[in-house]
């Protein structure tokens, strides 16, 4: 029997996201014009063997409770269950990624170094790519090794200001 994933879109000041939950978890919180929507979507649905229905669900009302709260730089780390649907390794990288602090950031070269795997580099950004749990999992806080934005799913622009929002000094002070 297939399940169903409840999804919703959410306006934010930085784009628009689709978010989904099943079984009380999110798993989906991705950038609704992303170039890779259908491919992380049908990964999702043929992992949890489920269908999107577009309909209300709790957990997706906690996500947009705390993503407002972030946008409004009153959260810094989120508590909303997520369940992952991905490889052993995207869910090692996706771990990974949330070790990294709010205002901080990463190359994918820091990464993998911190998995014990340097030469993983590519593997690394390919799973950060994957990520469907963005902002939660906060993969914008990748950046190149020379210091430089590089890829988002969300758009380079996006990523620039979820940046800006969590390097605001004044911010949760």
């Amino acid at each position: 029997m297939t399940k169903t994933i409840s999804i919703q879109y959410y306006t934010t000041a930085v784009g628009e996201l689709i978010l989904g939950a099943t079984d009380g978890r999110l798993c989906l919180c991705d950038w609704r014009y992303r170039k890779m929507r259908d491919a992380v979507d049908n990964r999702i649905k043929k992992t949890l063997n489920a269908e999107f229905v577009e309909q209300g669900d709790a957990v997706i009302d906690l996500a947009i409770q705390q993503l407002e709260e972030y946008f409004l730089q009153q959260r810094r780390d989120f508590d909303v269950p997520l369940l992952t649907a991905g490889t052993g390794f995207q869910k090692l990288v996706w771990e990974q990624l949330q070790q990294i602090p709010y205002g901080s950031v990463a190359s994918y070269k820091q990464l993998a170094e911190k998995m014990d795997n340097p030469k993983a580099v590519r593997a690394v950004a390919s799973a950060n790519g994957a990520n469907a749990l963005s902002i939660l999992v906060p993969c914008h806080r990748i950046i190149g090794s020379n210091g430089q934005l590089v890829g988002y799913a969300g758009g380079l622009p996006a990523k620039q200001k979820l940046l800006a929002l969590e390097s605001d000094l004044f911010a949760l002070s």
